[in-house]
């Protein structure tokens, strides 16, 4: 009889979402390399994400959501929901351990208090983490009662294995366990099914020039001050930047950037291009440190690109990445930094560091592996 495992998360193909693809690279690998019996749990709708389109693989089972539309309050009250529903059905399933993510935002208390109270086995596969991401953006204060107890009731029952982005986060979330749990490390944009394509996009119209990029999400987490900088910062006679985004924040940058020398928006850049962007811009604010890991970073170094990160020298990303990319900090001087920084990078440095990308690619490869094996040992 095959082992068995069980995913849960509010994202999974053929809906596109980051998380979401994570969930099916694990599961495909699961299923193909170690002939592990993998059932998904997950909500059934359309999210406006990044990421490739998949055909689903394992037992897949879509749980109907409230509500769709993007009213916030409406939208955190059928989160709050989802999240529940979602582990009731992997509970009731009882199809071996359950890997729980983090979206909805607030799955991770359900578990805790549905499956670690009857002492489930369960593993909590971190993203992005709630509720400290609402308190990060001021949707709720750290001294609110309610804030507080779903602090509480989040990290009260522990889960049995870990599976965190990076070893910052892991040692965040054992801080807040106040445990040791057995763990591996998965950053978030690493795929083991990944391909490129050698032709050169219609987009680039300039391959004499560095062409600077931003692809994906700009939501809550990340800064478009930053990314206003090095609009205003391209050199049009050496530079061109590329703009492919969605999210919150979207629409105001694509305002900024309309009609502006240097700037092309496109609709998206598929992964397998992602490597004909020489320099990825990543943003993640202060406040949001271990709180989220931009997949951006991991899939854009991954690809054999480079970053310019706008965000804390302690977190994971730059933690992982550092060797492949450019930093600047979220200060008083960051706009004269992006200024100075755009101006001294030659070719030399960009494919001195897209060496270093391919090493480091390598490197978040064999981890990938090694975790993806480490996960099938936890199945029953």
């Amino acid at each position: 009889m095959s082992k068995k495992i069980t995913i849960v998360n509010r994202h999974y193909p053929p809906n596109i979402n980051i998380t979401g693809e994570n969930a099916w690279d694990l599961a495909n690998y699961l299923i193909n390399k170690h002939g592990i019996d993998v059932s998904v749990v997950h909500i059934d709708r359309h999210y406006e994400g990044g990421g490739n389109r998949r055909v689903p693989v394992g037992n897949v089972y879509p749980i109907k959501t409230i509500y769709q539309g993007k009213k916030k309050i409406l939208s955190y009250l059928s989160g709050f929901l989802d999240g529940y529903w979602l582990i009731k059905k992997a509970r009731k399933l009882d199809h071996g351990p359950i890997i729980v993510m983090t979206s909805p935002p607030l799955l991770p208390m359900w578990a805790s208090m549905l499956l670690g109270k009857r002492n489930r086995n369960w593993i909590l596969w971190s993203m992005d983490l709630f509720p400290e991401g609402y308190a990060a953006t001021n949707v709720i204060g750290y001294n609110n009662p309610l804030y507080k107890f779903i602090i509480k009731q989040t990290y009260k029952n522990a889960p049995k294995k870990l599976i965190a982005l990076g070893p910052k986060q892991r040692d965040v979330l054992h801080k807040k366990y106040a445990k040791e749990i057995d763990s591996v490390v998965l950053p978030c944009g690493v795929f083991v099914d990944q391909h490129k394509t050698n032709e050169t996009p219609g987009w680039k119209a300039y391959p004499e020039k560095i062409y600077l990029g931003y692809a994906g999400n700009c939501g809550t987490p990340h800064s478009p001050a930053f990314i206003k900088a090095v609009i205003d910062a391209i050199d049009p006679e050496t530079q061109h930047m590329v703009i492919a985004i969605y999210g919150t924040k979207a629409e105001e940058i694509k305002a900024y950037a309309n009609n502006k020398k240097g700037i092309t928006l496109l609709n998206s850049i598929p992964r397998n291009e992602l490597h004909h962007v020489d320099i990825h811009l990543v943003t993640l604010l202060e406040t949001w440190t271990h709180i989220a890991v931009p997949s951006k970073a991991v899939s854009s170094v991954c690809s054999g690109a480079t970053i310019l990160f706008c965000g804390s020298k302690e977190s994971d990303n730059w933690h992982l990445l550092s060797r492949a990319g450019w930093l600047i900090e979220e200060n008083d001087q960051m706009k004269n930094n992006v200024v100075n920084t755009l101006k001294s990078i030659t070719q030399q440095d960009i494919e001195t560091k897209k060496q270093n990308s391919h090493t480091i690619s390598v490197e978040l490869s064999e981890l990938i592996t090694k975790s993806y094996d480490t996960i099938a040992s936890w199945a029953e």
